[in-house]
């Protein structure tokens, strides 16, 4: 049993409210400390009384806990024990979490090349810069702490702020409690590179002192489903990080045969189980040879557990998946049903099921089930027209167009519901260090003043 406790300021705190984390299994794996509202409160004041470093040891600091973090053994788990952890517990392949683990290596080890991208090309760092001397635009933070609501569906999702503690700021993470070791294992690293115990903290809590770490931040950034959108769009202090909706448009004068590698990719990669998943495919024309396309592909995956080498698909304990079974059959009423209508759930025996793909097609580009998002491989295949225009395309993450019409790009690039557009051939989950996620973090968390001297 690992005992996973509080990082606040004054160093390690173990609460006597704990939690114990499972494997779905219900192998018990760790006791996760639970912080108090006191604690929680003096915590986060603790973090704004906290001196900034500088910049280049901010970045110094990053750069070693990206190496630790995916190379050595950090809070007394080795990488590959980490790994293992992760997949028994929340259910991702191994190879998916040996993935993320590389990926948040990379975004830390790239921290300072994701800043320079993100600041506007006139703006300069500091106001001590020679340029200000003439009248100049600094770059400043809009405020001092930032505090994160993580969500427990991916590691990779740890990459999110990390921008945050390079731009200065003061940061409180409140992990998933489904899934702490990654935010743990990062934090760990980030402290014992230099970063300091007083800079960043991880708190995990029950809902009842959750808003409380937001309230005593200045800006916040939270992930969650349609209601954590609709719960925090009207605060100006809260980034809401939604549902992707991520979605695939094919028009009539573009081959889907070519891309069809693509397509089960964007569905499927990483287990089918990001924001950047394709939910949606809608095809100028019958997406009827698409869908069973699909269907044939996506059936052939194999059902292993998470922790084989060769598993790709998600395995969740068999009461939640049936909840997702029954999900699926009530949102899919009335659709016709390729894969995944005679039910998702493949049962391993050991009270746990992978959940298997689901593909539906659909009579109309409007039908409300394409905006549905759910847990595991699940695509909705419409038809598209000239007249739908860009409507059903809206409110969407990533959009891969495989189209040669210049026109609809402009009007693509141009409707701001859509995060990243990616042209031709390329899967939705395609991303890269240094380019904007859904837009730059800085974009929140920064703004430019003008400076003379």
């Amino acid at each position: 049993m690992l005992s996973l406790d509080v990082l606040g300021p004054g160093g390690p705190y173990r609460s006597r409210r704990v939690e114990t984390v499972q494997e779905f299994t219900g192998k018990p794996v760790a006791t996760l400390s639970l912080a108090p509202p006191l604690y929680v409160a003096r915590a986060m004041k603790a973090l704004r009384r906290a001196p900034v470093l500088p910049l280049d040891e901010r970045i110094a600091a990053l750069t070693e806990a990206g190496r630790a973090f995916a190379t050595e053994t950090v809070a007394g788990l080795t990488v590959s024990e980490y790994q293992r952890t992760v997949s028994a517990t929340t259910g991702i392949p191994i190879t998916v979490v040996r993935e993320s683990t590389g990926d948040i290596a990379r975004a830390a080890q790239r921290i300072h090349h994701s800043l320079e991208n993100a600041r506007p090309s006139a703006a300069v760092r500091s106001w001590r810069d020679p340029l200000t001397r003439a009248g100049r635009a600094v770059w400043t933070r809009r405020g001092e702490v930032f505090a994160v609501h993580a969500a427990g569906n991916h590691p990779a999702v740890h990459q999110g702020w990390l921008d945050a503690v390079a731009l200065g700021y003061r940061v409180a993470v409140r992990p998933s409690r489904r899934e702490p070791f990654t935010p743990y294992r990062l934090i760990t690293a980030l402290r014992e590179a230099g970063l300091g115990d007083d800079r960043i903290a991880l708190l995990p809590t029950d809902h009842r002192a959750a808003d409380d770490i937001l309230r005593h931040a200045d800006l916040g950034m939270v992930y969650g489903g349609a209601e954590v959108v609709r719960k925090y769009a009207g605060d100006p202090r809260i980034l809401p990080q939604g549902p992707g909706r991520s979605k695939i448009l094919i028009t009539a004068e573009t081959a889907w045969e070519p891309i069809l590698d693509t397509l089960v990719e964007s569905i499927s990669g990483g287990a089918g189980v990001g924001c950047v998943n394709a939910t949606a495919v809608l095809v100028e024309g019958d997406p009827t040879p698409v869908a069973a396309a699909l269907a044939e592909r996506l059936a052939a995956l194999p059902s292993l557990p998470a922790t084989d080498e060769r598993a790709v698909l998600p395995v969740a304990p068999m009461g939640l998946a049936r909840r997702w079974n029954e999900h699926l059959r009530q949102r899919a009423a009335g659709t016709k049903a390729w894969l995944g209508g005679d039910g998702i759930i493949d049962d391993l025996g050991d009270g746990t099921a992978v959940l298997r793909p689901a593909v539906h097609q659909l009579d109309s580009p409007f039908a409300d089930q394409l905006g549905a998002e759910l847990g595991f491989p699940c695509v909705w295949l419409a038809p598209w027209d000239r007249d739908a225009g860009i409507r059903p395309l809206r409110d969407t993450l990533v959009l891969t167009a495989v189209t040669t019409d210049v026109d609809l790009i402009d009007e693509l690039v141009a409707e701001p519901t859509i995060a990243n557009i990616y042209i031709g051939d390329h899967p939705t989950p395609w991303m890269a260090p240094g380019l904007p996620h859904d837009g730059h973090l800085a974009e929140f968390l920064m703004r430019t003043k003008t400076f003379l001297r």
